[in-house]
């Protein structure tokens, strides 16, 4: 069966429950492990970092921040500092002045060669920063790095920062980009060979780790800031100014997230689900994790108190059918959400009675929470998410019955969807796009490209995270035995192909920044980084066993402890 986007370790075990005139149903269960947020926890989080005079002196630095921006007059000076800024946290206080100066160099570079065109290091950091933002700089600027036989130079290769930042950009490539491809190849042997020699504690070369673990376009700009202000306060020449505003402003942030993290955990607590259905992941710290990895900046609470109420209920649904559900109550369960029907619940079992009137109360509150603001009745748009990964669910519930082995194309035609990122976004749209224009409701009914290859990005990873352990639990198969089913490949040649789908997915989604405007739209912003939150929580692809545990220290340090 699918395992939702905040999956966990657990161990599948048949139990015996009750169930009115049936009192000896054999069904699946799982036994998850003990996790260290109870609802005390939460609630007892505190911060200093609230009020003035601490939002005074954030104001005061963002302000010297700007005059910095204005005084950086050379090209380099001006990519450093932008790259500087996105990796401390700080880039969405200067949006603007981001946006002019790399407007300004787009154009120059395609008017006239830059001074800097001979430095590796420049010119892939340009690239990187000016295809981020939406400016399709043409690959071929690599060339000049390029000998007559068309690889790239020996000598480039003492260029570790040069090096470094060309694998970077690199992953910006779209499809058919030959040059950047090599690009990626060639640097990630050297930089690997480079990591072995080296000093891993030197600044440049944790850098090199850190990104050879995953790139920065993969990376969640919120995640990266935790880590990187660390690193930033060890280099010899870091400007204090920056050093003090990422700090200050990402304890700030905290504060915020903290006290939307304690609404989240009450809800959660008030539903009564993780008493009565004790078979589910009752983890509504781990889902306001993933809210804010989606959107984190302070203004986005509203949005994030909502998302983690619907990673949650998809997160409980998934369980359901997962393991706990039989065959016949699941179809049950599907024709009541689809009807989105109060009336009709009489047909469940107890405890999916529960579930569904804590969805159904849940979902029709958002939704008149949204009458009340914008006029507009969304009902028909959220029940309808709920009725297609319902029925993706229980597709994949009656292969499981069924023992059935899909093709890999019939599994993610229902994947994209089982992944529950749809459900999600579909939610999200509402709380990120003001105001609404009825015209563009179609984005609803039919997500573009882009949308759809997030989440198929999700689902694949989900599925080199997790599918060794789930294969042990005797689960129905994943993208990786479908593909072996379909071609007779090794385990081993399924893992690489599956990893390979997942690069070439995200050059189509990078092709999608310069044909189609819609992409620098929040909402799409918001499914990126679904795919960047769950590349960050499965960062090995080692099984849940190693993957969790890294995720919670990564939690810890976004919700938990302060930056001193």
């Amino acid at each position: 069966m699918s395992t939702n986007i905040n999956s966990s370790p657990r161990q599948v075990r048949f139990a015996v429950a009750c169930k009115p005139n049936d009192d000896s149903i054999v069904r699946r269960a799982a036994t998850y492990p003990k996790h260290n947020w109870d609802y005390d926890s939460v609630q007892s989080l505190t911060s200093k970092y609230v009020g003035e005079p601490y939002l005074g002196r954030a104001n005061k630095l963002k302000a010297e921040v700007k005059v910095m921006l204005e005084k950086a007059l050379e090209p380099i000076n001006q990519l450093e500092l932008l790259d500087t800024l996105q990796r401390l946290g700080l880039a969405h206080h200067f949006v603007d002045e981001a946006k002019n100066i790399l407007k300004s160099m787009f154009h120059d570079t395609h008017i006239e060669d830059t001074e800097t065109k001979a430095d590796l290091y420049a010119t892939a950091l340009e690239f990187r920063l000016l295809r981020q933002h939406g400016h399709l700089v043409p690959q071929e600027v690599f060339n000049r790095f390029k000998d007559e036989r068309g690889n790239f130079r020996a000598n480039v290769c003492s260029d570790i920062k040069g090096m470094l930042h060309l694998y970077e950009a690199s992953y910006y490539s779209v499809e058919g980009e030959s040059i950047l491809d090599d690009a990626r190849n060639f640097t990630s042997k050297h930089l690997e060979n480079y990591v072995k020699q080296c000093d891993s504690n030197e600044y440049l070369s944790m850098l090199v780790i850190h990104t050879l673990e995953t790139p920065l376009a993969w990376r969640v700009l919120r995640f990266e800031a935790s880590w990187f202000i660390k690193l930033y306060e060890s280099q010899q020449n870091m400007e204090p100014i920056l050093l003090e505003l990422a700090k200050l402003d990402f304890n700030m942030t905290q504060a915020t997230h903290q006290e939307e993290l304690k609404h989240s955990s009450s809800w959660w607590k008030k539903t009564g689900l993780a008493e009565k259905l004790d078979f589910v992941r009752a983890w509504s710290m781990e889902s306001f994790f993933w809210s804010v990895g989606f959107k984190s900046e302070p203004e986005f609470g509203y949005f994030r108190r909502m998302m983690t109420k619907v990673i949650q209920l998809t997160t409980v649904l998934d369980d359901i059918y997962d393991v706990y559900g039989t065959l016949n109550e699941l179809e049950l369960l599907t024709d009541v959400i689809v009807r989105w029907d109060i009336n009709a619940m009489d047909q469940l079992p107890h405890y999916m009675k529960l579930y569904f009137l804590t969805l159904y109360n849940s979902v029709n509150e958002m939704a008149y929470d949204f009458l009340k603001d914008q006029g507009f009745n969304i009902i028909p748009y959220l029940k309808k998410a709920w009725a297609a990964v319902s029925k993706s669910f229980l597709l994949e519930a009656k292969w499981y019955h069924a023992g059935y082995t899909p093709t890999l194309e019939e599994y993610l035609e229902n994947g994209w969807i089982s992944i529950t990122v749809p459900t999600m976004l579909r939610h999200a749209y509402f709380w990120v796009t003001n105001p609404i224009k009825m015209e563009k409701l179609q984005y609803l009914e039919e997500f573009p490209n882009v949308i759809r290859w997030s989440c198929i990005i999700v689902r694949l990873l989900d599925d080199l995270a997790t599918s060794s352990d789930e294969q042990k639990r005797g689960d129905a198969p994943k993208s990786i035995q479908c593909y072996m089913h379909d071609t007779g490949a090794s385990e081993e040649e399924a893992y690489d192909h599956i990893r390979n789908v997942v690069f070439e997915t995200w050059k189509k989604i990078n092709g999608d920044r310069f044909s189609n405007p819609i992409f620098f739209e929040t909402h799409t912003e918001v499914s990126l980084n679904i795919v960047r939150t769950s590349q960050s929580t499965f960062l090995h692809e080692e099984g849940y066993e190693v993957a969790i545990p890294k995720a919670k220290d990564l939690m810890r340090s976004i919700l938990v402890d302060p930056i001193n």
